[in-house]
């Protein structure tokens, strides 16, 4: 692997589970280029009507305050587009994604830069990528009801392309203990064999 986009996604800088199964596959992947944003102290703007107009304004067209509305976005993109693979570590946060992490995907999910619409429907153009996926939880139990986040994330990356993904289940660690990161750190294991 040449260049892996990380994208951390707790509010925790200590004691976070997410960060440390993060180190953890970092380490085994041993990647040439580690690119590495950490939404805690970088979380991206959301999404306004100043961004929505520039960003449906074809880009030969746009003023300069619409490339400035938009250039965050286009580094961010850029940053996954040159990446080989894609890691998020998650927490679950009520149920669901951080908003962190929501803001990051609404600023990388852009028609004719990650999808294209298509006579047959929206088609992602990252295709070459694969992702590694950390999610923990303190009660929810990844792939039930409750969890809004793991599907929700594999469904928006297969959208723009990617979808090689594979899922680190760190979840339940109030309701099983030191078995969840036991688990993860195991599965982390199988996948550096």
């Amino acid at each position: 692997m040449t260049t892996l986009l990380r994208i951390d996604a707790s509010g925790r800088k200590d004691g976070s589970t997410s960060r440390a199964l993060a180190n953890e596959l970092v380490a085994k992947l041993a990647p040439e280029k580690l690119v590495h944003r950490d939404l805690a102290d970088d979380a991206p703007a959301f999404v306004d009507q100043d961004w929505i107009g520039a960003n449906f304004t074809d880009a030969s067209e746009r003023s300069a305050e619409q490339n400035a509305k938009l250039a965050a976005s286009d580094a961010l993109v850029e940053e996954l587009q040159d990446a080989d693979a894609l890691l998020i570590a998650t927490p679950i946060y009520n149920f669901g994604v951080p908003a962190a992490l929501k803001a990051w995907i609404d600023q990388i999910v852009r028609a004719k830069l990650t999808f294209q619409y298509t006579e047959n429907g929206p088609a992602g153009l990252l295709e070459s990528k694969r992702a590694f996926l950390i999610i923990t939880s303190g009660g929810t139990e990844l792939g039930s009801d409750a969890d809004f986040a793991s599907g929700y994330l594999k469904f928006i990356l297969g959208f723009v392309g990617i979808t090689g993904v594979t899922v680190i289940d760190g979840g339940q660690q109030m309701v099983i203990g030191d078995e969840a990161m036991a688990k993860a750190s195991a599965e982390i294991e199988r996948l550096a064999a």
